[in-house]
């Protein structure tokens, strides 16, 4: 892959849904407490003053990178997915977004990092390309996985993959409603592993039916979902990675979609695109938080 860098930048009952988390249902005096604690973590989350020696320490001790197991992306991006931040890849259909997505998926199960999880919007989710990348990763950093037979390895790693198909808005905030009481609750686990990595794909397929003028308050949801996935990188340090498509610009010209709102969400902005016929994706970033780009004077 050819890489070009650009300019920068709860008591009661519960029930489980398809992706195995549950929602649980507090007597009032509990879910008041809980709200109250809530409420407090989130002050803290949202009204903290941070000075530049506390955010340069966050940055280096405790934000790292997922590799995607793409090479050329995994330099492009310093390094690949930071935790703590939302990376959007956008391009034209076709142009590999999906996979991405799922070679970032099968990395980090091969290299044990944590749980994935992938809400899939748009039916593009293939357990069969999973473990075709599986297998064709060697983890030899875990010689004890890696001489396990084939069935089990490959099991063992798939089980750390939970997929959860998402097909509207409403789904999508209930979705993330879950997964938030759940990592509050610290029930996202597989073999003792939280989830590091939360993938979108594509998050343009939810929300560009809303901002086109039948739902009134479309960007305000938009931006909610914005704001609940940023919060969930930042409070719990995962990496989220969301695919967007693209929309004409005028003139021939492309540009990502979901216009100038969503514009400034991502903390980094990676465009692919490949040539008709060909098997070699460009990637160029458009936006990056952490990494400086010599300017042109």
């Amino acid at each position: 892959m050819a890489a070009a860098g650009g300019g920068g930048g709860g008591g009661g009952g519960a029930t489980t849904s398809g992706c195995g988390l549950k929602r649980r249902y507090a007597p009032h005096d509990q879910e008041e407490e809980t709200m109250n604690q809530d409420q407090s973590s989130k002050e803290d989350w949202c009204g903290r003053l941070w000075n530049g020696m506390d955010l340069l320490k966050d940055v280096t001790e405790n934000k790292h990178v997922l590799p995607t197991g793409l090479e050329g992306i995994d330099t492009l991006l310093g390094g690949g997915l930071r935790q703590g931040q939302l990376t959007e890849v956008t391009g034209p259909s076709s142009s590999g977004k999906t996979q991405v997505c799922l070679h970032s998926a099968s990395h980090a199960a091969v290299k044990h990092m944590g749980v994935v999880m992938y809400l899939d919007t748009s039916n593009s989710f293939s357990p069969s390309r999973i473990a075709t990348i599986i297998d064709g990763t060697n983890d030899l950093s875990d010689q004890r996985r890696f001489d396990l037979p084939h069935k089990e390895r490959l099991k063992t790693m798939m089980r750390s993959i939970v997929c959860k198909s998402v097909f509207d808005i409403f789904g999508m905030f209930e979705v993330l409603h879950q997964l938030e009481v759940s990592l509050l609750n610290d029930k996202v686990k597989s073999g003792g592993r939280k989830i590091c990595l939360l993938i979108v794909d594509s998050i343009s397929s939810l929300l560009a039916p809303i901002i086109g003028g039948k739902y009134p308050q479309g960007r305000s949801m938009m931006i909610s979902v914005a704001m609940i996935l940023k919060k969930l990188a930042y409070k719990h340090n995962l990496s989220i990675l969301v695919t967007n498509h693209m929309v004409s610009a005028g003139n021939g010209a492309v540009k990502p979609a979901l216009g100038e709102s969503w514009k400034a969400v991502p903390h980094v902005r990676l465009v692919i695109s490949r040539e008709h016929g060909s098997n070699i994706c460009t990637a160029t970033v458009l936006k990056h938080t952490l990494l400086v780009f010599p300017l042109a004077i």
